[in-house]
């Protein structure tokens, strides 16, 4: 049968203390409810709802433009998970299994979704639970002497007895959409908070004969949530270390799996070393033995195979080759693009630098606009003067090009193939192939000159 899935993201989330809607808050670089919604997407769902409430305009805006494809309801009032439930009804057809999840429950295992919508099909209904060491406040799993599901009774609606229950409820359900509706239409709010709790159908499937299957979660992380900071950055955690186990396993080192952050996806070919404080955001793709130093950022980028990135070098939206080695202190922004062998080092900056292979800037260095080819030197303290005020200008550099120390290079520009710029040059027209550029003032050598201070010095004496 099909599968019609249901979020709930209607909650404010008071104790986070923000003004940001809680399900908006990120794991891995994206909310709550994102992770939710793409890993629920892997069982190929016929449809998404998401049941907004809290900044409805906020997180429906966010959907819109990720997830565009998911339909939205609005639960005016806050009247509890049934009534929640109830709203996004009026989207969904009768014949169907309706998977119940929610935006703040972000790390539940696609299998383990699978699984309890298995377990729905022929008429049942299932239930996604766990036993926890601690299970605080969440609703109890009932059960008879047998074993057999009774019911879910909430923590403060629960005897003494009942709160010695281990087995809780994660809240995330499947049921047949057609007798799910007729159960959510005869909820009643009869609990200590006067909410309408879509735990209720559990007791009213048993009562009308229906088996409910309880579907435990393999890791406790599955169905925690999130209701403030501290658990918000206990999940992260959570995730990254799953993250990089994934990456370990397939064949990554790590100086310290837990001290690297993963804000998106990261891909990465055999025996690449990560050190400590890289961060990845976007989608980022490591070739074979890459070596990331400490403390660098490397954001939506391609490295390929063999490249060294060094200490505290910062990569955006960049395409580098084969055994280029970049930084450290380096910037590489966005639209750079380096061919095989490049190297960009300490304090050097590009932005839509296209660099070709062989091509070395070390040091001190702002190569911006600037299409340059292979084998070519840039020295130390040369710049691409790119921007007028008003438009950017290309700077187009041929092959095998020696750009001197500080030398200023006044785009738009093109510098001939195996031409030379001397050391200190303001370069503002073309060098033709095999040229020597030289645009300094002449040097002149003035004998017996006296600083400022020292002819400070030598008239105070006069007056005494």
């Amino acid at each position: 049968m099909p599968t019609d899935l249901i979020v709930l993201a209607a909650g404010k989330g008071s104790r986070m203390k923000s003004a940001l809607a809680k399900v908006l808050h990120p794991i891995g670089g994206q909310p709550m409810l994102g992770q939710v919604i793409q890993t629920a997407r892997t069982l190929a769902p016929r449809s998404v709802t998401a049941v907004l409430g809290y900044q409805a305009e906020a997180v429906g805006s966010y959907l819109k433009t990720h997830f565009p494809d998911v339909s939205t309801v609005v639960q005016v009032e806050q009247l509890g998970t049934g009534h929640a439930v109830q709203v996004a009804m009026s989207k969904l057809q009768d014949e169907g299994i309706s998977l119940v999840l929610y935006g703040d429950v972000p790390l539940i295992d696609s299998g383990t979704l699978a699984h309890c919508v298995e377990q729905a099909e022929g008429g049942h209904v299932a239930l996604v639970t766990a036993t926890l060491a601690d299970p605080a406040q969440l609703g109890r799993i009932v059960r008879g002497d047998d074993g057999a599901f009774l019911s879910v009774i909430e923590y403060r609606d629960a005897s003494d007895a009942q709160r010695q229950i281990k087995e809780i409820n994660s809240g995330i359900m499947a049921a047949p959409t057609s007798r799910l509706r007729g159960w959510l239409a005869a909820l009643q709010p009869n609990n200590a908070q006067g909410e309408y709790y879509l735990t209720d159908i559990f007791a009213m499937a048993v009562e009308a004969g229906v088996e409910v299957r309880t579907v435990g979660a393999t890791h406790e992380y599955e169905v925690a949530g999130v209701n403030d900071r501290a658990q918000l950055a206990a999940l992260e955690r959570e995730h990254q270390r799953r993250l990089v186990h994934r990456l370990m396993r397939e064949g990554v080192s790590f100086a310290d799996p837990d001290r690297v952050d993963i804000r998106g996806t990261l891909e990465a070919g055999e025996d690449c070393f990560i050190d400590v404080n890289a961060v990845f955001t976007g989608r980022v793709v490591l070739g074979r033995g890459v070596q990331v130093g400490a403390n660098s950022v490397i954001m939506d980028a391609q490295l390929g195979d063999r490249v060294v990135v060094n200490s505290h070098t910062v990569i955006e939206q960049a395409q580098v080759s084969e055994d280029c080695v970049l930084g450290p202190f380096a910037r590489i922004r966005p639209g750079s693009d380096f061919g095989p062998g490049v190297r960009v080092g300490n304090f050097v900056e590009t932005k839509k630098a296209i660099l070709g292979a062989g091509t070395k800037a070390n040091h001190l260095a702002y190569l911006g606009d600037a299409t340059i080819g292979t084998n070519c030197n840039i020295g130390a303290g040369a710049i691409t003067c790119n921007y007028d005020g008003v438009d950017k200008h290309q700077t187009t550099i041929g092959d095998q090009v020696f750009i001197g120390t500080n030398s200023t290079l006044v785009a738009p520009l093109e510098i001939g193939d195996r031409s030379f710029t001397a050391a200190g040059s303001t370069v503002t027209s073309r060098v033709d192939d095999d040229a020597l550029a030289v645009a300094r003032a002449k040097q002149r050598n003035i004998a017996g000159w006296r600083s400022p201070s020292k002819r400070k010095q030598d008239t105070g004496k006069s007056e005494i």
